[in-house]
């Protein structure tokens, strides 16, 4: 995000990296000598200063603005993560990486096409695509894809992919729609050969087209549909300062960076006079789609978009009155290249407001009353397209104190060819083509400060109190509080039959009431990992076969599937975190959601698909004394109808 703060000491320490930053950063590394043609850029992100110390920080303290960053030597393999001193132009750090052990860098932009060559080039591959009638070379798109860990003993050392082909018939023909099936080829960028190519029975290349903009395919566009004006005749009601977003009693620091892309720092809500801190910095830190196709073509299919892909450098530039519709704020993004160079990506946030029906309402027959309040929230997202799919992210703000993530996939789901129609592994969406099941595992981490650093962590559960002296007539029920105390205790799944949530609560401040003052994590039910408790994807995605877990913070802590995840063989991240089993009572915690959809494709997601949503919400919980929007006005007169003085009795939802 750009920086536009002059004077740099006053600029926040949690200020996104700026391009004169990275190109100073990049000046560093030739300095050093650390740059040549073979050298690739991975993870660079802002160092960010301790926790106390940013909280601790007021204008004019200048704290060290470093830069880490992940080095790949493409001629020797070897992986270098540096930390740079933007202050003293200078490394700080700097320390080799074993990548067999602890996995090698992402992907590269070059690595998506670089394997077509290699494969057009192998004579196994050519024959095999041939026993499929693709003859013609050019009209073949090859998509190098992650390649993950599966015992070969000739992958080891090497960078590799596995290549998946397509045929493309005409330029802006949907390739998805043309997948060459029943074959793959595993490939060695390192050395530039494919290790071997695996053939199944599938032998058909789909034909039906899947191109969703052609009239042949779509129809003629409707003309029914009227238009939809949203206005803001006096303007916004929110401010966006030195990268400080502030609407009614909320502030948060918005951020963002190449790996994790929208970040969010310091969300306070302003009450009483005083800005109560909630968390100190959310994102989605990463986030896996495994396949459930067991098909030697497609079983090895499972993608990490943050670790591997790096999704923070793919956001889309929004555009106003299609991504985002109404009144709307922009900011740009910088990210870094593969080889150290900043982009600036623009229109990567989108800031806006939205009405969300009713608040609160009240109708009473004894005062003679009727009331009504709207709800509005604050939208903070962002967009990007990984491969086929395309994911959006959005942070809501209400003015009630709730906090809200929802994730919306959509995008074009990955194709196959479809072994026979009753083929239990995949969905049939056309003749002869199919779309493996599969799921999108997000993993949000969260590192609160309800009320201050100190917290605590229970799970709630609903119980039911059977028939007793106590409870005569059976109707009672109650609520069960189990406190967590250790990280492997906080291992935990939620559980839509007893409406379990997480409780979040301050060790240090209470209620009026004397109650811990707290919030609350609402998870949704849905499954997680559902791959074999054997199987090399849950050794890589362990995050995602639960979907809490909670962490003592350590600021080198950062990613549920650990820091390099690409080829990494497994067992990085939050199960080793946890082996620690640290205290969580009264600690500085870090929470890690998983969340997600297991997408079990339909016809109707065919030949583009409609929003899919998942996301999660957190509520207050006895952080407030009383229902925090009592001062919420009601809409002005002409918008809803005043059913006695002073009130405001507009009943849409």
């Amino acid at each position: 995000m750009a920086d536009k703060t002059s004077d740099p000491q006053s600029r926040h320490p949690l200020t996104p990296l700026s391009v004169p930053e990275i190109e100073a950063m990049r000046g560093v590394l030739e300095r050093e000598s650390l740059l040549t043609d073979a050298t690739r850029v991975s993870y660079v992100t802002l160092r960010e200063p301790s926790k106390q110390d940013v909280i601790a920080w007021r204008p004019g303290v200048r704290l060290p603005r470093q830069v880490a960053l992940l080095l790949t030597d493409l001629s020797t393999l070897t992986l270098t993560e540096l930390v740079l001193d933007l202050d003293r132009e200078a490394v700080v750090e700097r320390r080799e990486v074993d990548a067999v052990e602890k996995g090698s860098a992402p992907s590269f932009d070059e690595d998506l096409a670089g394997a077509d060559p290699i494969v057009k080039a192998d004579p196994r591959w050519v024959e095999a695509v041939a026993k499929r009638g693709v003859t013609d070379l050019d009209k073949v798109v090859v998509v190098g894809l992650s390649a993950g860990i599966f015992g070969y003993s000739d992958e080891v050392g090497v960078r590799m992919v596995r290549a998946l082909a397509f045929r493309q018939d005409y330029p802006s023909d949907s390739v998805w729609a043309h997948p060459i099936d029943g074959v793959v080829a595993h490939v060695d960028l390192t050395n530039k050969k494919v290790l071997r190519v695996v053939e199944t029975e599938v032998m058909h290349v789909p034909e039906e087209s899947g191109d969703y903009l052609d009239p042949a395919v779509r129809g003629e566009y409707r003309t029914s549909l009227k238009p939809i004006s949203i206005t803001q005749p006096e303007g916004v009601s929110f401010s966006l300062q030195d990268g400080v977003l502030a609407w009614e009693n909320w502030k948060v620091r918005v951020g963002f960076n190449g790996r994790e892309g929208l970040t969010l720092h310091q969300l306070s809500f302003h009450d009483r006079g005083v800005d109560r801190p909630i968390l100190y910095r959310g994102s989605i830190a990463e986030m896996v789609v495994n396949y459930g196709d067991p098909t030697p073509t497609h079983a090895w299919q499972n993608y990490f978009d943050v670790g591997e892909y790096q999704f923070g450098r793919l956001a889309n530039a929004l555009e106003l009155g299609c991504d985002c519709k109404g009144e709307i704020t922009y900011v740009d993004a910088v990210v870094v290249d593969d080889h150290g160079r900043p982009t600036t990506l623009p229109n990567a946030i989108c800031i806006h407001e939205e009405d969300y029906g009713i608040l609160w309402k009240h109708t009473d027959d004894f005062s003679g009353t009727s009331e009504v309040r709207r709800q509005r929230r604050l939208v903070i997202s962002f967009f990007v397209t990984v491969g086929n799919y395309d994911y959006g992210f959005y942070w809501y703000l209400y003015l009630d104190g709730k906090i809200e993530l929802e994730s919306k996939a959509t995008g074009i789901v990955f194709t196959s060819g479809m072994p026979s129609p009753d083929y239990p592994y995949a969905t049939e969406l056309a003749p002869g083509l199919g779309a493996p099941v599969h799921q999108h595992l997000f993993s949000a981490r969260l590192d609160m400060t309800v009320d201050g650093i100190r917290n605590s962590i229970d799970e709630i559960d609903a119980v039911q109190v059977p028939t007793s002296e106590e409870n005569p007539w059976g109707n009672a029920f109650t609520r069960s509080v189990t406190r967590l105390r250790s990280e492997k205790q906080a291992v935990r799944d939620a559980k839509g039959s007893v409406g379990r949530v997480w409780q979040i609560s301050s060790a240090e401040h209470t209620n009026r009431l004397g109650a811990p003052t707290s919030y609350l994590l609402h998870p949704e039910e849905s499954p997680t990992l559902l791959a074999a408790e054997d199987s090399s994807i849950r050794r890589r995605a362990g995050f995602a076969g639960h979907h809490l877990w909670v962490t003592q913070h350590h600021p080198d802590e950062q990613f549920p599937a650990g820091d390099q995840v690409n080829l990494n063989p497994g067992f990085g991240g939050l199960p080793s975190y946890i082996e620690q089993d640290r205290s969580l009572e009264g600690e500085d915690l870090v929470l890690w959601h998983t969340f997600g959809l297991t997408h079990f494709p339909r016809t109707e997601d065919w030949p583009i698909m409609p929003v899919d949503y998942a996301g999660f919400t957190l509520t207050p919980n006895g952080f407030f004394d009383r229902n925090p929007t009592l001062d919420v006005p009601p809409e002005p007169s002409g918008h809803c109808a005043a059913t006695t003085e002073g009130s405001g009795g507009c009943g849409c939802s």
